[in-house]
């Protein structure tokens, strides 16, 4: 991976790339997120489209800046759908991002990952360290669509997705990891209380989504896509919250304002404190 400027600097521009291109992003999700997955792309300044099947998903990646594929649910017709998405997606050559949910679970969500892991490419792919690690075939536990275990050579394991499938890997957990296959970034920025709300996983793959379709670079996107997801997951505890459901309306409210700030006229009204934040590992 050629180094990736994560200034504050560079990372408002990735925000400002997002609001003022407002790339179209084709989103095949899970009926449990799927508002959330919507709503926070638009939030973020991207514009959201929910076409996930068959037919109607291969004639709208035509049109579209980024493809996100999210395997939350996989009714057959939905399989046939993200297929003809990213085909089309690859012919034109327009980012596609892959969430694996739920891998590593169940042998129907294996086979749905690897099988459309072996028919097309994917530039980033996104998954919690359990999702990731077994994807990578490296021992993993999987509850559900929750981690849980020990994950001590995380870095290793998305590296090694990486270079199997010649994606950017981002790796969610307490720290995210961002890998290609010579080397991986460690980021520090989050709050618990995105743990305590069901979506958030979808909604960073939503995330990544967004800024693939504005941002050229790709190990860009997702570090400054990844990196901007957890600092609106701290603002958003600086508001007032009782719980997790009003923390998980805060959280929306902090990307609008992340977008908007970046989008404002005059002087960008962001400024980021990225010390001790960004970490290369290898």
């Amino acid at each position: 991976m050629t180094d990736i400027d994560v200034t504050g600097a560079e990372l408002a521009e990735s925000l400002e790339a997002v609001g003022e291109t407002e790339p179209l992003v084709q989103a095949l999700t899970n009926e449990v997120t799927m508002n959330d997955v919507a709503n926070l792309i638009l939030h973020w300044g991207a514009l959201p489209v929910m076409a996930d099947s068959p037919g109607d998903a291969g004639e709208m990646a035509e049109a579209a800046s980024a493809v996100l594929v999210n395997t939350g649910q996989v009714p057959d017709g939905k399989i046939d759908a993200m297929h003809e998405a990213v085909e089309t997606a690859n012919e034109r050559g327009i980012p596609v991002v892959l969430d694996p949910v739920g891998v590593g679970s169940t042998p129907t969500r294996e086979s749905v990952a690897e099988g459309l892991l072996s028919a097309a490419e994917f530039s980033i792919i996104k998954g919690n360290y359990g999702e990731i690690s077994a994807l990578a075939g490296v021992e993993a536990q999987v509850k559900g669509v929750e981690s849980v275990g020990d994950y001590d050579e995380i870095e290793r394991a998305a590296r090694s997705l990486s270079d199997s499938t010649g994606a950017i890997v981002v790796a969610s957990g307490v720290e995210d990891v961002v890998a290609d296959a010579d080397s991986a970034y460690r980021l520090a920025a989050g709050h618990e209380m995105l743990g305590e709300v069901v979506g958030t996983g979808c909604m960073l793959g939503a995330t990544l989504a967004a800024f693939g379709g504005a941002v050229d670079d790709e190990h860009a996107a997702a570090l400054h896509g990844t990196l901007a997801f957890g600092l609106a997951g701290e603002r958003a505890a600086e508001m007032d919250y009782a719980g997790p459901a009003s923390y998980r309306t805060n959280f929306h409210d902090a990307v609008y304002g992340f977008a908007a700030d970046a989008t404002a006229d005059g002087d960008r009204d962001l400024e980021f404190d990225l010390e001790h934040r960004v970490e290369r590992i290898v």
